[in-house]
This record gives C-alpha cells, structure tokens and sequence, in this order.
C-alpha cells in the first residue's frame, strides 16, 4: 500500500448495509485493491442497518480505479454507496476544541435548536452522537447528545459558555459546554 503524501488526493465514501462486518470488509479490501488509503472512518448500527462513512486517500488514478469499482461492490454486497471527491482543506485558523453534552426529555426540536446556537454564535461543527431512549425508571423517551465544536481562538469563552447555558435554561436542558480533552485508554 502506497503511503500518503501531499501530491494525494481525498474521496468521502459513505455506505449503508446490513451487515456492519460484511460492509467494512468489502469497502476496505477495495480500498486495499486500488492502492488506496483510509484516512478515517466511522461505523454505526442504526436498527438492521449500518452507516459507514470512509475517508479515504490516494493518487488520482487510485481513486478513480476505485471509484469505478464501487457501483460494482454496492451490487454485488447489496448495499448503497455514495462518493465524492473532496479538496483538502486550507490551513485552518487557531480554534479551540470545546465539547457540548446534553441530556433531556425528548423534543424533536432540540436538535435543529441547538443547530441554529451554534450557526448564530459562528461556532463549527464537528461531530455529533445523538440517541433516544427510554429511561428503565420512567418509560419516559429522554435524548442524549454529544457535540464537538471548534470555537475561535478570539472568542470569550465565559460569554459563550454564559449564552450557552441561557439557551440550554430556556429550553429546559441539562447541559454543559467543556473544553475537549484527549480519552486516555
């Protein structure tokens, strides 16, 4: 497998199946076949389906020998299968890594509300994990989300954190906004 080096260029790949094992398999031993790299991916059970999303990167007759392969794998593994190329991006900015934990009593405008926070506070998105269940206790459906953001290094941290938690109030939740930090394994 070629290395990654400047002159390489980027495809997203997102997939859904059924089987998680079966789904990355087949994507990575493409990927493997045309000489491509995983950058990164991420993998989630969602009822009887999997979503897989792959970044993946490699000179630009890797990727379109790859590229002409995945109609043939999404086929063959029944599965859907969605690519794009992408450019890599500029260099960024200084930003801060912040993370943003909710837990409430399920609403189907949470979500989009703490969207529209974020897009009027000029705050990034990275990441989110978001889930419903229902509480043992109560039977009650409650959400549980998990927010990555990147904030501007010249923003004043104790005025968003102070808007975030009016907002988080008005809508009746619990919720903090902390500064990322590394897991440790």
């Amino acid at each position: 497998m070629s290395s990654t080096s400047s002159s390489d260029q980027n495809l997203m790949i997102s997939a859904l199946g059924h089987d998680p094992l079966l789904l990355t398999n087949a994507l990575c031993r493409a990927c493997l076949e045309s000489r491509c790299n995983i950058v990164s991916s991420r993998l989630t059970r969602h009822n009887d389906y999997c979503a897989l999303i792959l970044q993946v990167s490699g000179s630009w007759d890797a990727l379109a020998r790859l590229e002409t392969n995945l109609p043939v794998l999404a086929k063959r593994e029944n599965c859907q299968v969605q690519f794009s190329r992408t450019v890599n991006p500029e260099l960024k900015q200084k930003a801060l890594p912040y993370i943003i934990y909710v837990s409430a009593i399920y609403r189907a405008d949470i979500l989009p509300e703490l969207c529209q926070f974020l897009i009027d506070h000029k705050v990034t998105l990275d990441t989110i994990t978001y889930d419903s269940f229902l509480a043992p206790q109560t039977q009650t459906r409650m959400l549980n989300a998990t927010l990555t953001i990147t904030l501007p290094a010249d923003m004043h941290i104790s005025w968003l954190r102070d808007e975030f938690l009016d907002f988080a109030d008005t809508l009746n939740l619990d919720a903090i906004l902390e500064p990322w930090r590394p897991q440790l394994t």
